[in-house]
């Protein structure tokens, strides 16, 4: 986000770098509470503290290590994942030396719905689901995430699900957080979240990871420890802890903030080229746009965009979609109306 974050977070580290002693750490036990507290409050979700990881590094790092520990326990199967996703995800199974294939989305008349017959009856080590979706904002239904879960423990394998984007639901839409929607069958689902995209402190990584499978959760701690990595990073936990225990009222007002630029945006393309957004949003700051629909060529619109109108966006082909776009709406208002009034603009003949 372009936007500023949190005043506790920024007070916490200033304290904290006043101490001028910035030496080892262990973990606050603490931080456990915290993160299982904010769940119950915020998503309505029974979370065990003792479920939970409190990593010193970005979600995406969680992926590649529980990548590792899978195929380390001889679930060597392919990860599967919807496409368009997250395009963090292909690499990473390549990096853990995991075959990875893709389920393409349904686009129906109200937005994207997940295949979730696509991914039972197959072989298969994990399922990788960005939940709410990146790149585009959709909101999975709870029976959905549940039947992904089944087909991953039916296959011996685990629903891994990237909820970094949960907290910025809109209001009064629901997000099923995995590892409780998937109830009896919670020991073969991994949910991983941040406060970094929330609170808009990804540049300090920190992430948590909520494992109910025990020994799971060991093999990922041991995996951890032959990098170099325990649970306890001093900014990890500075930035968590002040997030979670004193954010709640800051991300209320952002989240009114972000619901006005979304409006703002969806009348701008509605008027200007009706079936650009094929999928309406329903959580984050992002909008999933058709080329074709404003008038851009398939191939080639973010040079076009970045060349002539001075307008970056990011290509829908590094989310396994030539021919759309992903909108960052979480910008200063005067800001995204000029970003919206370049977007719109008619192309020149």
């Amino acid at each position: 986000m372009d936007l500023p974050g949190p005043p506790a977070v920024a007070e916490a580290l200033a304290s904290r770098a006043a101490h001028r002693a910035w030496g080892y750490t262990v973990c606050d036990p603490r931080g456990r509470d915290l993160v299982a507290a904010w769940y119950r409050a915020r998503h309505g979700a029974a979370v065990d503290p003792d479920w939970v990881l409190l990593l010193p590094f970005g979600p995406r790092t969680a992926v590649r290590l529980l990548l590792e520990v899978l195929r380390a326990a001889g679930r060597g199967g392919p990860v599967l994942a919807p496409v368009p996703e997250y395009g963090g995800f292909a690499p990473t199974c390549r990096a853990a030396g995991l075959p990875y294939e893709e389920v393409p989305l349904a686009l129906e008349a109200d937005g994207y719905r997940l295949p979730v017959g696509g991914f039972a009856g197959r072989p298969l080590s994990a399922v990788l689901l960005s939940s709410p979706h990146n790149p585009t904002a959709r909101v999975w239904t709870r029976s959905a995430v549940r039947s992904l879960a089944e087909a991953a423990a039916e296959a011996g394998g685990v629903l891994v699900s990237d909820e970094v984007h949960s907290d910025l639901v809109h209001p009064g839409v629901s997000h099923p957080v995995a590892v409780d929607a998937a109830g009896d069958l919670a020991p073969s689902v991994v949910t991983l979240n941040s406060v970094g995209k929330t609170f808009n402190t990804t540049g300090l990584p920190s992430a948590f990871a909520l494992v109910p499978d025990p020994v799971l959760r060991e093999r990922l701690r041991e995996a951890m420890a032959g990098y170099g990595l325990w649970e306890g990073g001093l900014t990890a936990q500075l930035v968590q802890n002040a997030a979670l225990e004193h954010g709640g009222p800051w991300l209320d007002g952002l989240l009114g903030y972000l619901a006005g630029s979304r409006d703002l945006a969806l009348d701008a393309l509605r008027r200007a080229a009706p079936g650009a957004v094929p999928s309406p949003p329903q959580a984050s700051y992002l909008l999933w746009l058709d080329a074709a629909a404003l008038g851009l060529p398939a191939a080639g619109a973010c040079r076009l965009l970045l060349e002539e109108r001075g307008l970056g966006l990011q290509d829908g082909a590094d989310f396994g979609a030539p021919g759309f776009l992903r909108l960052n709406y979480a910008l200063p208002r005067p800001l995204l109306a000029t970003a919206l009034d370049r977007l719109t603009r008619p192309a020149q003949s």
